[in-house]
């Protein structure tokens, strides 16, 4: 099966924490990658996602250690629409 993983990058303007963050994280630029397989049998090239990464710290900001955290894309979605309304 054929597989990808792409990368985005999302801005929050305000802190924010995510379902399963142990910590409040501070408003800034913050990579995502997202992996996704191929549907095969399809007559198109369609993905589907099979899982997301939040990488820690903010880029540009510095910390103790990088981290990539799973999260729920859904979950990603649901916090930048609330940080999108204040």
């Amino acid at each position: 099966m054929t597989s990808r993983t792409t990368q985005t990058v999302v801005r929050f303007s305000a802190p924010f924490r995510l379902p399963d963050f142990d910590m409040l994280q501070p408003a800034g630029d913050y990579r995502v990658d997202h992996d996704e397989e191929a549907v095969e049998g399809a007559s198109w090239l369609a993905w589907r996602r099979v899982g997301a990464f939040f990488h820690l710290p903010a880029i540009g900001m510095r910390g103790p250690t990088q981290q990539m955290v799973p999260i729920n894309p859904a979950d990603l979605d649901a916090a930048l629409e609330k940080d999108n309304q204040t």
